[in-house]
């Protein structure tokens, strides 16, 4: 396991190095020039060159790479060119709170789509599978923008129960801190809880009908047994690869919803980024983005081996 673990963190970093390239390379074509947006809209074209050779922009591409990412392994993501602020200090206040706002979600998801997609294979074909179906179509079909609107239009303008958006801080103030976040919590799993409970039904679905369930039940054993000792643990195999696949869903939802909800996270910094041409902001949050999935499928693959024992990495096994 500890080799396994090992390769996994090597192959992350590989991954990190090529999308560090990528990033760097589409930044450098994006349309626009950060030099005339710092210069203004009058700036006379000699400003403007000034500008971008104190940038270090008419450098060569790989000399502007190399110095760039020089940096950002000693955790240095240079200054923001519009902010005129280090870069890390604006990821790290964007990203607390994202992190809040993604763990509740992913919590959410992770509990609401499993105890669905359980709830619909026991009760298979009857009134409450039907409802979970339908729920799953409904929450599938429909993108986060459209939920983020209609929460708002009904929970903030309507009954005027819940703010339409901003952020508080959940050490001053708990229950305002809870206010904010119901609305992009709930805009965000609406849809990947349909995922989840779908996948989920479907897997425990082929549990149920499977010998070693038919063999436990015919043990004698008790429904709630079979059900949660035998089925599920084998049912949650290709969820856990969903749930590590929908936290990139998570993230790109989360760009979406911060910018419907004015939360100032992450994903709203990096199209404050990107709408300014603000290169070292727009580079360092994509590549926290991406350590951020990388991460999310290590885990889930070791999770295979708590939720299957049966499973061994590094061994040929």
């Amino acid at each position: 396991m500890a080799l396994y673990v090992i390769n996994r963190l090597l192959a992350v970093m590989v991954v990190l190095l090529v999308i560090s390239m990528l990033v760097f390379g589409v930044t450098q074509i994006m349309p626009g020039d950060v030099a005339s947006t710092i210069a203004g809209q009058f700036a006379s074209p000699e400003v403007v060159d000034a500008i971008r050779e104190k940038l270090g922009l008419n450098d060569p591409f790989y000399v502007q790479y190399w110095r760039w990412i020089s940096s950002v392994v000693t955790g240095d993501f240079g200054q923001s060119l519009i902010m005129e602020r280090p870069v890390s200090a604006l990821i790290s206040e964007a990203f607390m709170a994202s992190a809040s706002l993604a763990i509740v979600s992913f919590i959410s998801v992770t509990l609401f789509g499993i105890l669905l997609g359980v709830w619909a294979a026991v009760r298979r074909d009857k009134l409450a599978d039907n409802l979970v179906s339908t729920f799953t179509y409904v929450g599938i079909s429909i993108p986060e923008f459209f939920w983020g609107i209609v929460l708002i239009m009904f929970f903030a303008n309507y009954l005027q129960i819940l703010p339409s958006g901003g952020v508080a801080s959940i050490s001053a103030s708990p229950g305002v801190w809870l206010s904010h976040i119901i609305l992009p919590v709930i805009t965000l799993t609406l849809t990947l809880i349909a995922h989840v409970s779908r996948l989920t039904r479907s897997s425990m679905l082929e549990a149920l009908d499977s010998q070693y369930v038919r063999n436990a039940r015919a043990k004698g054993l008790p429904e709630r047994t079979v059900i949660f000792r035998h089925a599920l643990p084998n049912a949650l195999m290709p969820t856990i690869t969903v749930l590590a696949l929908d936290v990139g869903w998570l993230i790109g939802g989360i760009v979406v919803v911060e910018v419907v909800f004015s939360y100032p996270g992450i994903g709203r910094l990096l199209m404050f980024a990107i709408e300014r041409h603000d290169l070292p902001l727009i580079q360092a949050s994509i590549l926290v983005i991406a350590l951020i999935y990388c991460l999310a499928n290590l885990v889930a693959d070791l999770l295979y081996a708590v939720v299957n024992p049966k499973i061994r990495y590094g061994n040929g096994e």
